[in-house]
This record gives C-alpha cells, sequence and structure tokens, in this order.
C-alpha cells in the first residue's frame, strides 16, 4: 500500500483511520493555496484585454479568497463582492436601474481562470491527500 494505492475497501479505510485527520488537513493547506492561486490568476486577467481594463485597480483589488472548513469538509471561495464583477465577466445588454443603454461586451477573467486552475487544484488535492496516507 503507497501513494494512495488500496487493494480493498478495508485497506482504505484502515489507511483513513491512521491518516484521515493529517489528510484532511493537507487537503485544507491545498485547498487555502489553491484559492489564493486562483485569486491571483484572477487578479492578472483582470488587468487589460482579453479582460477588463484597469482604471483605478479598486476592481482588481476586491477579489479576495476564503476557505472554510467543517469537519472533513472544506470549501474555498473566491470572489468579489464589487457591483460591477458580473457584468464585466459576463456583459450587460439593456437599460439599468437609471434607464442607461447598455451594449457593453463581456470581459471574462474569473472564468479563464477557473476553466486553468481547476485540474491543477484537483491534482494538488490529490497530491496532498495521498502523501498524508
Amino acid at each position: 500500500m503507497s501513494g494512495g494505492t488500496f487493494q480493498s475497501p478495508a485497506q482504505l479505510a484502515a489507511a483513513l483511520n491512521r491518516g484521515g485527520k493529517e489528510a484532511v488537513s493537507a487537503a485544507e493547506t491545498a485547498m487555502r493555496h489553491g484559492a489564493k492561486a486562483l485569486v491571483v490568476q484572477v487578479q492578472r486577467n483582470a488587468s487589460g484585454r482579453p479582460g477588463p481594463r484597469v482604471i483605478t485597480g479598486k476592481y482588481r483589488a476586491s477579489w479576495q479568497s476564503d476557505v472554510h472548513r467543517a469537519g472533513p469538509v472544506i470549501v474555498g471561495e473566491v470572489g468579489t463582492n464589487a457591483p460591477q464583477g458580473r457584468r464585466l465577466e459576463f456583459g450587460f445588454v439593456g437599460v439599468d436601474s437609471l434607464g442607461r443603454r447598455y451594449n457593453q461586451p463581456p470581459f471574462p477573467h474569473l472564468g479563464p481562470a477557473v476553466n486553468a486552475f481547476g485540474p491543477l487544484l484537483v491534482r494538488e488535492l490529490h497530491g496532498a491527500v495521498s502523501r498524508a496516507l
């Protein structure tokens, strides 16, 4: 038994009993690292075309990450509280609440970052848990 390869469910259960806490802790560390790396990539993507252009830098700086853990469940969140976030990512065509007309194209910056980092995060989580077991 090495590197997370198990011949039976009993072997996996025994390994989880021995290394479960270490595996969850390692996964949380990997999730924190991955979430911070995703924020950095989103900020890079929001630094000019094809993403949104930088005017003041406040929007780019508004991106943050947070990781929550409840027992063995680990959730990483990456986002912004800036009101223009959805409009920049997806575009906007129509009239806003003030009666102004827009035909703003999307400037994707979160989606491309998630597409690039998703597989990397999965590998990092897999490696962290495998090393702990």
